[in-house]
């Protein structure tokens, strides 16, 4: 079995060093790791993690929603800096909309959206989306930028409404799935995970967030990605080795990992 935890947050995790927390989830046969940009204080951090474990750690670039008020043009020459000085970045991310909090004004989470989508364009690179209570505007986002992405994106961890996920499928879109999943009243996860084709799904921790049954209360980390893997095999009655490496083949291609 191997696993590719294809969204986590290494700098954020607590409960360890990162050294001893990569060391215990290799041990948990997960061999690969996208740590995920969110804020302009870490853009720089999860290169620094990445280039430190350059076999098994790979990073992204991007504002999360929740922060896209600080998306400026010194933030956007940041990136695209650091997108030529390290090849250990594999795609844009996480960026979308989240109406939930509302951290960031909704007009500002759109402009630092698209801004960063156009970056996806103009880099060749694949697209992390974040959206929370978003889902109208996200798909008007998204679809128009459609016809000019040259690699594909991720709904990342999930919760949106079916409609959503039709739609992305549709356009040949990945579908992220992490801890969530497993929860008790997660129903609606589920149902979307129930259409999802195989070879369009990836596994993620979202780490140190939403850890998955039997560990909530504890904070996430990419060696319990194994329950969420396994659960997702058992709860679509797949044979659990090749549905995992199918899934571990579909994050390779996904980040053009070799």
């Amino acid at each position: 079995m191997r696993l590719f935890d294809t969204h986590c947050h290494l700098d954020y995790l607590k409960q360890d060093s990162t050294e001893v927390i990569i060391q215990k989830t290799l041990d948990q046969s997960v061999d690969k790791m996208m740590t995920i940009a969110t804020e302009p204080d870490n853009l720089d951090e999860v290169i620094k993690i990445a280039e430190t474990y350059p076999d098994h750690v790979f990073c992204t670039q991007g504002i999360h929603p929740h922060d896209a008020k600080s998306y400026s043009l010194e933030v956007e020459a940041k990136i695209k800096s650091n997108l030529e000085n390290s090849k250990q970045i594999k795609a844009i991310g996480e960026i979308g909309l989240d109406y939930h909090y509302d951290y960031s004004p909704k007009d500002k989470q759109a402009q630092a959206f698209e801004a960063q989508m156009q970056l996806a364009v103009d880099n060749n690179l694949p697209v992390v989306i974040h959206t929370r209570d978003a889902e109208e505007d996200t798909w008007s986002i998204l679809s128009s930028f459609q016809n000019q992405l040259t690699r594909p994106l991720v709904l990342h961890s999930f919760t949106s409404e079916k409609w959503l996920a039709e739609k992305a499928l549709e356009a040949g879109f990945y579908i992220g799935f992490n801890g969530i999943v497993t929860f008790k009243n997660a129903h609606n996860v589920r149902e979307v995970l129930d259409i999802v084709p195989l070879d369009k799904l990836l596994l993620e921790t979202d780490a140190p967030f939403l850890t998955p049954t039997p560990h909530r209360g504890k904070e996430n980390a990419p060696f319990y990605l194994p329950h969420t893997a396994k659960y997702i095999c058992e709860h679509r009655q797949w044979n659990q080795d090749s549905a995992l490496e199918q899934i571990y083949q579909n994050s390779l291609e996904f980040f053009q990992i070799k």
